[in-house]
C-alpha cells in the first residue's frame, strides 16, 4: 500500500495522551496514530452495500441533536420479538413464504438501523462529543 507523509500539529495533550497510549501497549507512536485515524475516520464506501450508501451519506448533513436521536435510538421489544421468532423459524426451517419475506425486510431495516445508529455514533464522536454508553 504506498504510504503518504504528513506532518501535522497537534495539541500537545493529545501527543502526551498518544505517546502514554503507545507506551501502554508496547506499540509504535506511528501505530497508536495510524489505529486512531482508522477508528475515527469515516466509513470505507466501498465496504457499505449501495442500499445504504444515500441513508449514510445524508446522516453528514445533519445536527447534533438529531445524530444524538438516531444513535440512541431503540428498536421496540414487539419488534424485537418478532424478528427474533422469525430468526429462530428459519432456523428450524418452519417460515410459510410470507414469513420468508418478511424476515427478508426485516434483515435489511435492521442492517439499515444498525449502520444508521453507528454512523451516527461515530459522526459525533468526531464532532467532538463523548461515546455513547448504554
Amino acid at each position: 500500500m504506498p504510504v503518504e507523509t504528513v506532518t501535522l500539529q497537534i495539541p500537545e495533550l493529545l501527543h502526551r495522551r498518544l505517546v502514554n497510549t503507545a507506551l501502554a501497549t508496547n506499540r509504535s507512536l506511528e501505530e497508536v496514530m495510524i489505529h486512531a485515524l482508522k477508528v475515527g475516520s469515516p466509513p470505507n464506501w466501498e465496504d457499505i452495500p449501495d442500499e445504504f450508501k444515500g441513508d449514510l451519506a445524508a446522516l453528514d448533513k445533519l445536527d447534533d441533536e438529531t445524530l444524538w436521536k438516531i444513535a440512541k435510538s431503540r428498536k421496540t421489544a414487539e419488534e424485537m420479538e418478532r424478528y427474533n421468532y422469525l430468526l429462530e423459524q428459519n432456523q428450524n426451517y418452519n417460515l410459510t413464504a410470507a414469513e420468508q419475506i418478511e424476515l427478508g425486510r426485516l434483515r435489511m431495516e435492521t442492517d439499515r438501523f444498525m449502520l444508521l445508529k453507528s454512523q451516527a455514533a461515530a459522526l459525533l464522536r468526531w464532532r467532538g462529543h463523548s461515546p455513547i454508553s448504554y
